[in-house]
């Protein structure tokens, strides 16, 4: 599941923030960085809440009067927490709390985002598609200078906010 994460992490602060200063390249990014883990094949620490709190109090310590990089790079530690939800990690509270709830719960298969049925998987990969596909017609990225202004800024058209 790749595309399902990506749409999650971009709808979900699209809808709760409404705020055209995000970069939203970041926050899909943020919203599939988790899936690195996926080589070990087992939940590490970007599977937990102290691993998104850690990573938002990098990006808040490293950007000190650095007002602009800083907007941008709150999308990633934004888009692992939406990751928290979307994948059901937060259904794991040995996982989720680690290690407030002990260490041993960091490491063990399977990765939640994976635990379901194949056919499970597949529907929300399918989800996923079909909200990237109403996200490009919604904001109109066919255009050239919309496309261009998402790559370039990670912003979508203000006209389309709202």
């Amino acid at each position: 599941m790749f595309f399902f994460f990506v749409a999650a992490a971009v709808l979900a602060v699209l809808f709760v923030f409404d705020s055209p200063a995000i970069d939203y390249r970041f926050v899909a990014l943020g919203g599939v960085l988790p899936l690195a883990e996926a080589v070990t094949g087992r939940p590490l620490i970007l599977h937990t809440l102290l691993g998104s709190v850690a990573l938002l109090t990098l990006v808040m310590a490293v950007t000190v009067g650095r007002r602009m990089l800083r907007r941008r790079l709150l999308g990633i530690p934004i888009g692992t927490f939406v990751f928290l939800v979307a994948a059901g990690t937060w259904t794991r509270s040995r996982l989720f709390w680690w290690p407030a709830q002990g260490l041993d719960g960091l490491g063990e298969s399977p990765l939640p985002e994976f635990d379901r049925a194949p056919v499970v998987l597949v529907v929300l990969e399918l989800v996923g598609i079909g909200a990237l596909i109403w996200l490009v017609r919604r904001f109109e990225l066919t255009r050239p200078d919309h496309r261009d202004q998402l790559l370039r800024t990670g912003r979508l058209p203000r006209t389309h906010l709202a």
